[in-house]
């Protein structure tokens, strides 16, 4: 937790002079904010894509992408059935509280509430995404 408002505090300094600096600057910050949070609670697990190892599937290409696809990934049954698909919404709702969002899932950690925290990991999970792409996989 400590780890989550440290990189929050972090994030949030860098807020003010790229709110004034204009919207690409501003999203930027938060991308940036979202990738120190990411590395802090998500990272253990989740490697950002394909090419790095890691316990859970890679979160690239997450936004849009529907629930379970991720080739070479043991899936729960209740994730690889539940038909979602990845949107910012359904993230947060994740984040939060997997288990409550979505029971018999496999995974577990500690939700996330802070809906800043959740933006940011959002912003950056949005900037490592085609979300155009996973959009037209679904059709």
């Amino acid at each position: 937790m400590t780890r989550i408002l440290t990189a929050a505090a972090l994030g949030l300094t860098m807020l003010a002079p790229a709110a004034q600096a204009g919207p690409a600057t501003f999203e930027q910050v938060k991308i940036d904010a979202g990738a120190a949070l990411y590395e802090a609670e998500c990272r253990r697990c989740h490697a950002p894509d394909s090419d790095h190892e890691s316990y859970g599937p890679p979160l690239n290409n997450i936004v849009g992408r529907a629930a379970g696809i991720v080739e070479d990934y043991d899936y729960s049954i209740a994730l690889e059935a539940s038909g979602i698909v990845w949107t910012p919404a359904a993230l947060r709702a994740w984040m939060e509280d997997n288990d409550g969002f979505m029971p018999g899932t496999k995974m577990r950690h500690v939700g996330i509430e802070d809906r800043t925290v959740q933006d940011f990991i959002i912003a950056y999970l949005t900037s490592i995404s085609d979300v155009e792409m996973n959009q037209s996989l679904d059709k």
